[in-house]
């Protein structure tokens, strides 16, 4: 659909504070939700797109994700108690060195399936089991976090990334179904789990006191779970309009920077959620090759600071993680890793 100048306008205002306010405007960080669903319906009537198909595919595409963190969120509830005896019994069978490298590959793997939500927060308790000492503590939240942010993407179930979009692609020409995202990077997707796993494996360290560990033990609540699934539902309903409100404004303007480009521009994900910017940015018109750029550039930046990925932030709140602290260790680890990346998308087709 092609739309005038002033509206073009007006869908770069609404992009730019899509961008900008989440991270400057504190109240806006809060009711996150709220507002990225105020801005994707102003998107959306400015762009003129309203439609039944619209409104029928906001309704239903989030269905799936939010029923799996509402069904696996309670039976995570029930299960908690057990999980800290299930991490006693593989450090007994594997020793510590090689229990957290597994540990870390399998929630990096099944977040695809049991959800990030779930997944990170089976990492604090996992944490909280291992009591270890804090400074190696951080580095295995954070190689955690980057293998669950990178495997929930090879699934519209894993996070709201990945639910987006499929939907942005399931129309011609790429008919994207539940496994497009598998078929397209998992050649990507997990030899990165594999490698922040196998780091967690260096330098493990030793059992600490109580007071120079992370731990949280809050347990959650039928409410808890019931309300972090209705925002994940209202979340991707935003992100649903967003996305059809500025995609006249991303053919004229993402599609047409060069790939390696888009790559390096989204490292900017490190301080913005990745699945708001995956909404902004892809468009059906773009190949696949590009679209790999775009997602792996969100994905890795995403795990360096923690507003950029949903594991991030639970993980830093349930824990207690100092923003100052997650980035000491989690920039250096995206920066090798986004070098490295860069390098194999250029030179393997």
């Amino acid at each position: 659909m092609n739309i005038g100048f002033h509206a073009l306008a007006a869908l770069a205002v609404i992009m730019g504070m899509v961008l900008i306010l989440p991270f400057s405007v504190k109240k806006v960080e809060e009711e996150l939700e709220a507002f990225l669903f105020i801005m994707g319906a102003l998107a959306v009537t400015v762009a003129g797109r309203w439609n039944l198909h619209l409104v029928r595919e906001s309704l239903v595409e989030p269905i799936k994700i939010s029923l799996a963190v509402l069904i696996v969120g309670f039976i995570f509830r029930l299960a908690r108690s057990y999980v800290r005896r299930a991490v006693d019994r593989v450090v007994d069978i594997l020793g510590l060195r090689l229990a957290v490298a597994v540990i870390v590959f399998v929630l990096g793997i099944s977040s695809s399936v049991i959800t990030a939500i779930i997944a990170a927060l089976i990492l604090a308790e996992v944490v909280t089991a291992l009591r270890l000492d804090r400074r190696y503590e951080l580095r295995l939240v954070v190689c955690a976090c980057y293998a669950i942010g990178l495997g929930a993407a090879l699934t519209p179930l894993g996070e709201p990334l990945s639910t987006i979009v499929v939907a942005k692609l399931k129309g011609p020409p790429h008919n994207a179904d539940f496994l497009y995202l598998a078929r397209l990077l998992a050649k990507w997707i997990v030899p990165g789990i594999a490698v922040v796993s196998a780091l967690t494996a260096w330098k493990v360290g030793h059992a600490a006191c109580d007071a120079a560990t992370l731990s949280e033990d809050k347990p959650e609540d039928a409410k808890d779970i019931i309300v972090r699934s209705g925002k994940v539902y209202i979340f991707v309903m935003a992100l649903i309009f967003l996305g059809s409100g500025l995609s006249s404004l991303a053919e004229r303007t993402v599609a047409m920077v060069p790939d390696w480009a888009l790559f390096w521009l989204n490292s900017v994900s490190a301080i913005l959620d990745n699945a708001t910017l995956a909404a902004a940015e892809i468009v059906p018109s773009m190949s696949d090759k590009k679209i790999t750029f775009v997602l792996m550039g969100l994905l890795i930046s995403g795990g360096m600071l923690i507003p950029g990925n949903i594991p991030n932030i639970i993980s830093a709140t349930k824990l207690n993680i100092r923003s100052r602290e997650w980035a000491g260790t989690a920039v250096p680890i995206g920066a090798v890793m986004m070098a490295g990346y860069f390098i194999l998308l250029l030179c393997i087709r």
